[in-house]
């Protein structure tokens, strides 16, 4: 099966971001033991269990490139995201977090769902080309779900800043739905495939570790600046996510606005060669 990608500088380019997830876990995992024992060191002692919850709404752009199966003949057809599946459709999300003392722990869910139509349309490829008179009907729908479940440990407790290191699992559950029409010479493909539909469906696990907390700020100091950032792999892809912003603490709940990256590349070979979601997010933190 071919894909997006899989050939020339874009290649490389997978290969590199790739590379550069995995760096990013071993490094950030690295981290962990040390300072687990740094603050074990310094004695922190547990406390009451103190919990919070948020409901936001997250507004990101999709990019990524999928190989659908074209029938029987061995020949895939490749669409990109960042030039077809631009609509989001619906998106619901929310994250929960307990702690006590400087252990705690923290579940983010998220579902997506993207879709979009084009006419006479030339951003796909059949096989590795595309012939020049080439042009089709395209119908393609992404839905799924981001569940990350983590732990952290607090190893910097000040007023003015904490620092969490975190470690957990994310589960990416993602369904696509591609038809096409093509008119035009389609090349290796099939003819039978000429008018048809594929789908995709895939579950991606991926251990993480990472780093969360926030600088505070102002009289009271009510102001914030939140921050995450986590890298992780698995048997499929390697994933990373990053996420900042700015937050304001009333009596009643936080509030809060930021921008965040989650990002996915998979090992080569794969139908799903790589997706990512971009964009802000807004929403109000709960806690008792």
């Amino acid at each position: 099966m071919n894909s997006i990608g899989m050939f020339g500088a874009a290649r490389r380019g997978t290969t590199l971001r790739y590379a550069r997830h995995v760096a990013a876990a071993l490094v950030i995992g690295a981290l962990v033991p040390a300072a687990a024992i740094a603050q074990a060191q310094a004695g922190a002692s547990p406390g009451q269990w103190q919990y919070s919850a948020s409901i936001y709404a997250y507004l990101p752009s999709v990019s990524g490139s999928t190989a659908f199966p074209a029938v029987s003949s061995g020949t895939s057809i490749n669409v990109n995201g960042d030039k077809i599946l631009s609509n989001l459709k619906f998106a619901a999300m929310g994250t929960f977090g307990a702690r006590n003392g400087a252990w705690g722990g923290f579940t983010d869910v998220i579902y997506l769902n993207f879709g979009n139509s084009k006419s006479n349309c030339s951003d796909f490829t059949i096989g590795n080309s595309l012939p020049a008179s080439t042009t089709a009907n395209l119908d393609w729908h992404l839905k799924g779900w981001l569940w990350t479940l983590a732990a952290d440990y607090r190893m910097l407790s000040d007023p003015a800043l904490t620092v969490d290191l975190l470690a957990g699992t994310r589960l990416l559950n993602v369904q696509e739905r591609l038809s096409w029409s093509i008119t035009g010479s389609i090349g290796s493909l099939d003819p039978a495939a000429r008018s048809s539909s594929a789908e995709l469906s895939q579950n991606i696990w991926d251990a993480i570790v990472g780093v969360k907390g926030r600088y505070s700020f102002g009289a009271n100091r009510e102001w914030s600046l939140p921050f995450y950032l986590d890298a992780g792999i698995g048997g499929y892809a390697s994933t990373v996510q990053a996420a900042a912003g700015i937050s304001y603490a009333f009596k009643w709940a936080e509030l809060v606005a930021m921008w965040r990256y989650i990002g996915y590349n998979a090992k080569s070979g794969k139908a799903l060669e790589d997706l990512s979601f971009n964009g802000p997010l807004i929403g109000a933190v709960f806690r008792w």
